[in-house]
């Protein structure tokens, strides 16, 4: 073990280990206490997504570091813009990885240095290579390693070409279709299917430009009508030609909503007004939980994938920075990991997840495994049944098969205006 891992929380990781077993049950408990009475009376001020920033989890962060960790949700937009324009409003931000080049350009964000991360050594190939096996393909798009390591801040660099890191990754996943398979009568086996006549007026988009447009080149290049030089990245003319068929499908009444939030995707799919629509894994599961059926479609073109993760801003500094750095080693430590797995995202340093997830959880959550057992969800409810298989099967087919990775185009300015264009139209 090198010196760089030899810290408090190397000291305490085998009461960390012990503690998992309780924290598998769902409860929201477990982790130990990091006593460092230099940062007791520290308010670490952290925004970001609903999908991480919970108030159960804020609360064990509490708790586990000995001060204080106050969460602000807000939208991506908004998080994208307060660290560009407000980087003194908080101290730590977690924004999509997308607009890590974005960001890049302001510079108001500065590099974390992984030699003071003691889990840094845990984190997966996905983060180091850009694949998680060598098999797996790279992706379309943004691959998170192309806007991870830097020197400066300001600049990306290849991975081993610096010890230091734009943002440092937390929850990631693999979004597909979700679709009502009782409203369909069979099994949705390709992205074409989110422009199928079959479904006309029963289709819902995210209202997000560059993530709708992406679900929708990879409708229409599963259905043979266009071939993209790269989805994640589109140029004027295919992104013209995108909209000439979006225009079509939109007079022809194809598409029932657009939507913006997590509660308004739930919605449209619990009350049947949509089928099929590009959705989020943890939607899927909540749609379940009130008794609808809901299936996240295992699509032979592959998956979208993201990555949101932690940056700092350039003037935080003194005990506000170790603060930082002590909650970057706690959120990959596990408890964090398996909180958002029984939610259905994926953190990257799996070892230390594990720990905290019964051998049960793990099966299910991240090897395809049918569940032997009632699984829970963050709360300690049950959350899937005895018997059930997770849509997608394990990690590795998930992760290992990203077709796009979420990203902002060259072109996201013309992307925008186009969009806000054709959504006025």
């Amino acid at each position: 073990m090198s010196k760089r891992n030899i810290s408090r929380r190397t000291v305490l990781k085998g009461t960390a280990a012990a503690a998992g077993v309780a924290a598998g049950s769902g409860a929201v408990s477990g982790f130990p206490m990091v006593w460092a009475q230099n940062l007791k009376d520290i308010t670490l001020r952290s925004i970001g997504s609903a999908v991480t920033h919970q108030p159960a989890w804020a609360k064990q962060a509490t708790e586990d570091l000995g001060f204080k960790i106050d969460i602000t949700a807000l939208d991506f937009d908004a998080i994208t813009n307060r660290i560009n324009t407000q980087p003194g409003s908080f101290d730590i931000a977690e924004p999509t990885f997308n607009t890590f080049r974005r960001l890049s350009a302001v510079g108001n964000v500065q590099p974390i240095d992984t030699k003071r991360l003691t889990n840094w050594d845990q984190f997966n190939d996905l983060y180091r290579t850009g694949k998680l096996t060598a098999s797996a393909p790279f992706g379309d798009g943004q691959n998170p390693t192309t806007v991870m390591y830097t020197n400066d801040g300001k600049s990306f660099v290849k991975p081993g070409q610096s010890d230091q890191i734009f943002g440092l990754p937390s929850v990631h996943n693999a979004d597909t279709l979700g679709y009502r398979p009782d409203l369909t009568g069979r099994k949705l086996e390709s992205w074409s299917e989110l422009i199928s006549d079959e479904w006309r007026g029963k289709v819902a988009l995210q209202s997000f430009p560059d993530i709708a447009m992406m679900d929708i080149a990879l409708a229409i290049e599963g259905a043979g009508m266009l071939k993209y030089g790269n989805k994640g990245n589109m140029t004027k003319e295919e992104i013209d030609k995108t909209f000439v068929i979006l225009t079509d499908l939109k007079k022809k009444g194809h598409v029932r909503a657009f939507w913006t939030t997590f509660s308004e995707s739930v919605t449209l799919m619990v009350s049947g007004e949509t089928v099929i629509q590009s959705m989020w894994s943890p939607a899927v599961t909540v749609t379940k939980s009130q008794g609808v059926p809901c299936v996240y479609g295992d699509l032979k073109e592959g998956y979208r994938g993201w990555t949101i993760g932690y940056i700092m801003p350039k003037q935080l500094t003194g005990l506000k920075r170790d603060a930082a750095y002590e909650f970057f080693n706690w959120l990959s430590s596990g408890w964090s990991g398996a909180y958002f797995s029984r939610q259905g995202y994926y953190m990257p340093t799996l070892e230390a997840t594990k720990k905290f997830m019964t051998a049960d959880e793990w099966g299910f959550w991240y090897e395809g495994k049918p569940a032997q057992g009632s699984i829970p969800g963050p709360d300690g409810k049950e959350l899937e049944k005895a018997g059930t298989v997770r849509d997608g099967g394990s990690y590795e087919n998930r992760m290992g098969n990203i077709a796009v990775w979420n990203s902002e185009f060259d072109e996201f300015g013309y992307l925008v205006d186009e969009w806000n264009k054709f959504q006025s139209g």
